[in-house]
């Protein structure tokens, strides 16, 4: 049997993350580079996506470039792993982590139900599900070929369970139907993938609970009253399952749904 060292390497592959110059999407990067892979940083944020990209090649020694894509433009998306492969040499890890979360301030995006708009609920599902199939499909002919692909989505507590809404009372902070409707979708995808794509690729979904961000101080305090772990998450909680499921560790591992909450939806 190989040892736990071997099986974690990543060492020749490529991973491409979606997002890559978020938080969540920064510490996958750095943590798939620590673990061997070279690195595709994707952003619709240029100038983040080269910082990131330039930060993961100094600090593991690896290969790391920035795409600037907007994952709202199906164009944009699937000539992105063509792009990637001519740059790094290969696909073996597609992680989707760019997420539509209504910070370019969209009308409807942020507000109450009936207040909520069709404009900002397409571009939630464009962003968050269709660029998702889209990219998979794009880059499918790299993933079979690597013989080690890996599929990773990230989705949320939100695809799973609906908003407790006492968490938000006396705060501007929203909750919107499309990103659960969208991230909801995404896990379901992920399964219909996980059976359409074996044993050639495996497929899985992340989904994670409230990571801090320095929300409202009375939300963060119902949030970790209600999480049986007692705190928010933090970017770093995130990259143990997210290397798990891109190495050999996780080799029989597909169809599945890991969702790192504190233990949010056991209640």
């Amino acid at each position: 049997m190989r040892s736990v060292r071997d099986l974690m390497d990543l060492s020749g592959r490529v991973a491409l993350v979606t997002g890559g110059a978020g938080n969540i999407g920064r510490a996958c990067c750095h943590a798939l580079a620590e673990c061997g892979a070279d690195m595709a940083v994707v952003d619709i944020n240029g100038q983040q996506a080269e910082e990131v990209a330039n930060n993961v090649a100094v600090a593991h020694k690896k290969k790391s470039h920035a795409f600037v894509v907007d994952m709202g433009c199906e164009e944009n998306v699937r000539t992105l792993p063509d792009q990637v492969v001519q740059k790094l040499g290969g696909l073996d890890i597609l992680i989707n982590c760019a997420a539509f979360v209504g910070t370019s301030k969209m009308s409807g995006w942020g507000t109450s139900f009936p207040e909520q708009g069709s404009e900002a609920w397409r571009a939630a599902l464009e962003v968050n599900l269709t660029s998702c199939f889209e990219l998979v499909q794009a880059s499918l002919p790299h993933l079979k070929k690597s013989g080690k692909g890996s599929i990773i989505n990230i989705s949320s507590i939100y695809g799973i369970v609906g908003p407790d809404w006492r968490m938000y009372e006396g705060t501007a902070m929203g909750n919107d139907a499309a990103y659960a409707a969208s991230k909801g979708g995404l896990i379901q995808f992920t399964r219909w993938l996980s059976t359409t794509l074996a044993p050639e690729i495996r497929a899985n979904v992340v989904s994670p609970g409230g990571i801090w961000r320095n929300q409202p101080q009375e939300f963060v305090k119902r949030y970790e009253e209600r999480t049986p772990m007692g705190r928010m998450g933090k970017e770093e909680d995130m990259v143990g399952a997210i290397l798990y499921l891109a190495s050999d560790l996780a080799g029989y591992v597909t169809g599945q749904n890991i969702v790192v909450d504190g233990g949010w939806t056991a209640w």
